[in-house]
């Protein structure tokens, strides 16, 4: 069954039509006045405060170096507040490039993975926020669904111009709209006394190598451990991850956060038993596809007994695009509820107007049926996981 509303929001990722005004527009009454849960916690890693990304549709952005600032952490290191703008704009201008390659058969918008922040990181390096600072986006006068307009009316110009004196004109327009939209990109900047280029931040400061880290997913009709590009629209440079069975992603994630590892996380949240309000995900043993008004009243009173998830389940989420790549997190931690189920805990970045000021409690069986995505340090894996995958 294809739910129309959803696949419109699949859509929306894609185009960058106000995806996150929509998105949040789908959970925001979801939510019980007598929600009762109880949360003991058991791992509680350290992580940087919560952000708020307004109607800006970046959340892989500001996860994502999220992450990286838990990852300073970890190596014992001061974190910094990274500029999740300097990302998403050098993705924009990847983007483009490959815009033009593709001849205009892409999709364009604000989406995007996880993964996009450390191969940034990689080739254009970091920024903190304090040297690159743009609130605006998402929050004030400049929308995403304007920028987005002119930023493909820019290449769709380029390419329907039969000029062959044009060269790559594309290069410096695109260039000069981002500095109008976004300001200026500087080339070097001043942090704790010394002077820096975003490369040699990234190198001198935040210090993380990318090539230390892993992705996995989870597709039954696809080869367990081996390697397949992530079939997601956000997915733009078609990067490959690997392919486990659905309990190994929570066990990869179990065993990373009982190391001191955070993960980066993708999922699908439209759902009416994901509640923002009152911080808590989980999968009532409900028909999923047909759940009432009078029972969505209640899916947030208190713990409950959860539908068994199966591969069988999450695939046909997957196929009937029930499930898609809709938002990105943190995961930060593990907690109990009063009846003794695990939780993940999990950070947002939709600011701290819910019940746990920004943090979110997601059961396993939840992450099981709607992530489409984990990235982690390949440090957190186990020697049993990295011995099937070849590492």
């Amino acid at each position: 069954m294809i739910r129309k509303s959803l696949l419109l929001a699949g859509i929306f990722c894609s185009l960058g039509v106000f995806a996150q005004d929509e998105l949040v527009k789908k959970v925001i009454n979801n939510a019980s006045l007598n929600s009762k849960f109880e949360f003991k916690e058991l791992i509680n890693l350290e992580n940087t405060s919560i952000k708020n990304q307004g109607s800006a549709g970046t959340c892989w952005s500001y996860s994502g170096n999220s992450f990286l600032e838990s990852e300073m952490i970890k190596k014992g290191k001061t974190p910094v507040d990274l500029a999740e703008i300097f990302s998403a704009r050098e993705v924009y201008l990847s983007k483009a490039r490959n815009y033009i390659l593709f001849n205009g058969n892409m999709g364009l918008g604000d989406g995007g993975e996880t993964h996009d922040v450390l191969n940034m990181l990689r080739i254009f390096g970091a920024m903190p926020q304090s040297a690159y600072t743009f609130e605006d986006y998402g929050k004030g006068a400049l929308k995403s669904g304007d920028f987005q307009d002119k930023f493909k009316a820019i290449l769709d110009a380029y390419l329907k111009d039969p000029n062959p004196a044009k060269g790559v004109s594309w290069v410096n327009d695109i260039n000069n709209f981002l500095n109008d939209k976004l300001g200026k990109l500087p080339a070097t900047f001043a942090y704790a006394g010394k002077t820096y280029s975003p490369k040699t931040f990234a190198k001198e400061v935040v210090g993380i190598n990318p090539d230390d880290y892993l992705e996995f997913s989870s597709y039954k009709d696809s080869p367990y451990y081996q390697k397949m590009v992530l079939p997601v629209p956000d997915n733009w440079s078609y990067d490959k991850v690997y392919n486990v069975p659905m309990t190994e992603m929570t066990d990869i994630i179990d065993g990373a956060l009982a190391k001191g590892y955070t993960i980066a996380w993708s999922s699908d949240v439209s759902e009416p038993y994901f509640s923002w309000k009152n911080g808590v995900a989980q999968v009532p043993n409900l028909d999923l596809y047909n759940i009432t008004d009078e029972q969505k009243k209640t899916l947030f009173d208190g713990p409950i007994q959860e539908k068994v998830v199966t591969e069988d389940l999450r695939l046909e989420g997957l196929y009937s695009l029930y499930t898609t790549d809709d938002h990105a997190m943190q995961i930060v931690g593990l907690a109990k509820d009063q009846n003794g189920k695990e939780y993940y805990k999990v950070k947002n970045s939709w600011g701290q107007n819910n019940d746990y000021k920004g943090y979110l409690y997601v059961t396993k069986a939840f992450v099981q049926l709607k992530s489409t995505g984990i990235l982690l340090n390949k440090a957190g894996i186990s020697k049993a996981t990295k011995t099937k995958i070849g590492v």
